[in-house]
């Protein structure tokens, strides 16, 4: 593939901050609900910031290399009028070593004036923020070196309407799977992803993508700022910094949003049941479902929903391979039918909040791969769905008036995003 474009237009811009903005379609809703619905999209672009004065003559193209692709075939694709003029200088050491990294799968960067003269090619290194560069000096000479690459963070906005599955929202809005993950993992406190949302919620995020200096998007950054309409509550997640280095996610008073436990083991996964009454699949008699079935693939990631001390790994009975998590002197959890344990986690280990246990699998008494998941008070069975209210902590606040400075950006981003989700769905 092949592109052309003035530099003066494709070179990054310090400091400017890019937003797009798209309604993502849904994240998984609740029973009462039905699913045969269309996702609803939207797309604004907004650009901020000046245009750097550039020279207009100057163009940048770039060819992805092919197999068995040589430098002559690649300028050639590239139509560089003065191609011999480097080809030519094909047996000096720097360009037989830039020669040698035109790997398939790599992009070639050309720089070239308005008659097609050769300025400069380039090619990624090894580490993101690097490149090959072979440049033309005053004499015609070219000559091999290794630059940085500037970087630059951009801000994404997304918002949808909860409509059918977070999976479909996020591929169709172009969200990637790392910041959806964010996204859960920020309200994982307060909100069952599986079992909480319900068809009319609306959702926004507000994350980073680092670009090189050409304008090409390299990777995700931070989930800035999300916002979650969810049966007719308003929830925030607000990143916030204090100096440590330690950034965390906190609510629109300041308040932290990771508590004592996660609402859910799972992360984007269907339940299956929920607290209650039910048939026991192989024993074929009615009794209590004294917890929640998770529905998910076999080999599915399970993860600790709080701190912890692992009380028992290893096989027991109808729930197959389990580990027991012992919270404090009243709390307990459980997680059956496992396929096998993560490294690391046996009897007496330490484990930490969001710590993959294990995977999903069918041992003991299941029918099919899912994971069982229980939650125990002073030896009690207690419905999971309410371990935050019996498990109730007064989390620190950061100073709220640094609080306040700090993400007042993110807060007016939100608030545009909200402005025009109202306004702009066709």
């Amino acid at each position: 593939m092949r592109e052309r474009h003035p530099l003066a237009l494709a070179a990054g811009i310090a400091g400017a901050v890019f937003v797009s903005f798209g309604t993502m379609g849904a994240v998984a809703f609740a029973p009462d609900t039905d699913g045969n619905i269309q996702a609803v999209r939207t797309v604004e672009t907004l650009q901020q910031g000046a245009t750097p004065d550039l020279a207009p003559q100057s163009f940048i193209q770039q060819e992805t290399v092919r197999s068995r692709d040589t430098l002559a075939a690649l300028l050639e694709r590239l139509r560089v009028s003065d191609a011999r003029a480097l080809l030519a200088q094909s047996r000096s050491a720097d360009v037989a070593q830039f020669v040698r990294r035109l790997r398939a799968g790599k992009t070639l960067t050309v720089w070239s004036d308005a008659d097609g003269k050769l300025l400069r090619l380039a090619l990624p290194a090894s580490e993101e923020a690097r490149r090959i560069v072979l440049e033309r000096d005053a004499g015609g000479s070219f000559a091999l070196r290794e630059e940085d690459v500037p970087l630059e963070v951009r801000w994404v906005r997304r918002s949808g309407e909860i409509r059918s599955s977070l999976f479909a929202a996020t591929d169709d809005a172009d969200v990637p799977d790392a910041v959806a993950s964010k996204l859960a993992d920020a309200f994982g406190s307060d909100v069952d992803f599986h079992r909480d949302l319900r068809r009319g919620d609306h959702f926004s995020v507000l994350y980073e993508v680092v670009h090189d200096d050409l304008g090409r998007p390299l990777r995700t950054g931070r989930l800035l700022a999300a916002e979650l309409e969810n049966g007719g509550r308003r929830l925030s997640a607000l990143y916030y910094d204090n100096g440590d280095g330690h950034g965390a996610y906190y609510d629109a008073m300041g308040t932290p949003l990771k508590r004592a436990f996660l609402r859910s083991p799972l992360e984007f996964s269907r339940v299956t049941s929920g607290f209650a009454m039910r048939m026991h699949p192989i024993l074929h008699t009615w009794r209590a479902h004294k917890g929640v079935d998770y529905g998910a693939p076999a080999g599915t990631p399970v993860r600790a929903t709080g701190d912890a001390k692992v009380e028992f790994a290893g096989r027991q009975g109808g729930y197959g391979n389990v580990v027991i998590l012992r919270h404090s002197s009243r709390y307990e959890t459980y997680y059956a039918h496992l396929s096998g344990f993560a490294a690391g986690v046996r009897t007496g280990a330490r484990i930490e909040q969001g710590a993959v246990l294990g995977y999903v699998g069918s041992t003991g008494w299941a029918t099919g791969p899912h994971l069982h998941y229980e939650v125990r008070v002073n030896g009690e069975h207690q419905d999971p769905q309410q371990l935050q209210r019996y498990a109730a902590v007064e989390p620190a606040k950061p100073d709220r008036k640094e609080f306040e400075r700090s993400v007042a950006p993110m807060r007016a981003q939100l608030a545009s995003i909200r402005k025009f989700a109202l306004g702009g769905i066709e």
